[in-house]
């Protein structure tokens, strides 16, 4: 390996002896057999080193490209490595939609699926929700399927690479359908307590932006199926804030041009739900991430929580989203079974200053429970992440029973689901 390669934002490089990327699943199943520890890689959209390893880094961005779908079940299966972005149009012409996405289309099917990646709106799953069925590479080189009549399936969807090489996906498709997007400007904070629901549900898929500076939420983008049927029209002073007439960019200060089409325009739903268009691909990632997921009951107390700091969220911040995400089953997800509200960080690229804001976020969120998305920056203690999820134990026992040797693992998966804990 000549240089060690990177994530995406450049935070983490990575330790792994060697990358492969194997352009067939035998081969890919011999590199697993014949490895001591492996990790697979997606499209290194994590900030944390939840791909990383001593051993052998395996990008699945090369197996061949599978798109099939099955007209008759409605479902696609996928490739491991496609990015939303290259098949989402081919679904639209089909006829079918996939029932939400992330802020990116750039991003891996297994690796959004692997950390409960998600988009927003209150009756809206993360990305894993849709998942069927999913093929893996275990830990003895063997490729097997999993559906979900089978034991164990809703803790091996959120898997965090634990339990083998993700390969194929089969994901749940609905019948394509038209989002128009409209921007608010300048939304009075109290808006958020006073008319939550109202806010919240008022469009298919809702985001808040706020850099944590000052009375007013920036912007409030209010993604609405075209289909709804309910005859609305957006209201120039909604809720006291002010219908955007020029694009925006959600970071202050950046031009528009890499986002979606807003101002009401209708367009198929891969072309509107992300927040940032296709032909946009990120390339430096002069940032960092953060998340965390909280009970939707509790989004004005962790916001009020927050505020006490939001002098130094804002001195190393770009910007912030409030997304809500529906409830799961899926044993790892941070939306288990509650609807839940995510509270998300970009962050300036600078780990040191922006750790101690972290530590001081988390303090005032643990009243809480709030759980941290897997793939992003977090420095909540082991113990209390465990203390948060109901199947902790069950998911610990599954992935033993898959890699019982402990092939998969990492420091990552070590620190926080170590075996007898």
């Amino acid at each position: 390996m000549t240089g060690r390669p990177t994530n995406w934002a450049g935070n983490i490089t990575f330790e792994a002896a060697r990358l492969h990327r194997p352009g067939s699943v035998p081969e890919l199943q011999e590199l697993v057999a014949a490895s001591d520890r492996v990790r697979p890689l997606g499209t290194g959209h994590s900030f944390n080193r939840i791909a990383d390893t001593t051993g052998d880094l395996v990008s699945v961005a090369d197996l061949p490209p599978v798109v099939e779908i099955d007209t008759d079940r409605a479902q696609v299966t996928v490739s491991a490595g496609l990015r939303y972005g290259e098949f989402a149009a081919q679904l639209h012409e089909a006829g079918f939609a996939l029932h939400n996405l992330g802020s990116l289309p750039h991003i891996s099917v297994a690796g959004a699926v692997a950390t409960a990646t998600h988009g927003s709106g209150l009756t809206n799953g993360n990305l894993a929700t849709a998942v069927s069925a999913l093929e893996l590479v275990t830990a003895d080189g063997e490729l097997r399927t999993l559906t979900r009549q089978d034991d164990g399936f809703p803790g091996a969807v959120v898997g965090l690479g634990a339990l083998g090489v993700v390969t194929r996906l089969t994901l749940d498709l609905v019948p394509t359908f038209e989002i128009s997007q409209y921007v608010h400007d300048n939304l009075p904070w109290h808006r958020i307590a006073s008319d939550q629901e109202e806010l919240l549900g008022a469009g298919y898929s809702v985001s808040l932006f706020t850099d944590w500076t000052g009375p007013r939420i920036n912007q409030v983008w209010v993604k609405r199926r075209t289909d709804a049927g309910d005859g609305w029209r957006p209201e120039p002073g909604w809720l006291d804030a002010t219908l955007a007439e020029t694009p925006r960019h959600p970071v202050p200060g950046m031009s528009a041009v890499h986002c979606t089409e807003q101002l009401g325009v209708p367009g198929p739903w891969h072309a509107r739900l992300p927040h940032f268009r296709l032909e946009f691909t990120p390339s430096s990632g002069e940032e960092l991430q953060s998340e965390y997921f909280v009970a939707r009951h509790h989004l004005v107390e962790a916001l009020a929580a927050l505020a006490d700091i939001a002098d130094r969220i804002a001195a190393v911040l770009q910007i912030s989203e409030i997304r809500t995400v529906a409830a799961d089953e899926l044993w790892l997800s941070p939306a288990y079974r509650r609807d839940s509200a995510a509270l998300h960080f970009t962050w300036i690229a600078d780990t040191e200053a922006v750790l101690p804001v972290l530590a001081a976020i988390e303090e005032r969120l643990a009243p809480y429970d709030a759980r941290p998305h897997w793939g992003k920056l977090f420095g909540v203690p082991p113990e209390v992440v465990r203390g948060r999820y109901d199947r902790y134990a069950d998911f610990v026992a599954l992935a033993g029973r898959y890699d019982p040797s402990g092939r998969f693992r990492n420091d990552l998966l070590d620190t926080y689901f170590r075996a007898g804990r």
